[in-house]
């Protein structure tokens, strides 16, 4: 529960981090600006990643759609999404591959 709701603290702060940036034309560094929309994305699927560890119903669908959007990359798309299920479909070995990444993800974005 406290892990949960520290997660979306940390989004409201970095949305807030964000809009901060818009207004004061920050955009404009372009390499900073980059980096911190990398970092942003990298936040998002470790959040993302969690939300699918307690494994109900909500979390296998939300896994099941959510990586699914990657198969309308062209030409790597199903491959990619076979990767990250390890296999042909959402189960055991996705969830082990998502708490290992929600693990690992927080150590290479504090590096």
């Amino acid at each position: 529960y406290l892990h949960a709701n520290g997660a979306s603290l940390f989004f409201i702060c970095l949305f807030i981090h964000v809009g901060r940036g818009i207004y004061y034309g920050s955009y404009l560094f372009f390499e900073t600006w980059n980096i911190g929309v990398i970092l942003l994305f990298v936040t998002m699927a470790t959040a993302f990643m969690g939300y699918v560890l307690p494994w109900g119903q909500m979390s296998f669908w939300g896994a099941t759609v959510i990586t699914n959007l990657l198969s309308a990359i062209p030409y790597i798309g199903t491959t990619l999404v076979e990767w990250i299920w390890g296999g042909f479909s959402v189960d055991k070995a996705t969830l082990t591959r998502f708490f290992a990444f929600h693990f690992i993800l927080p150590f290479i974005i504090a590096a």
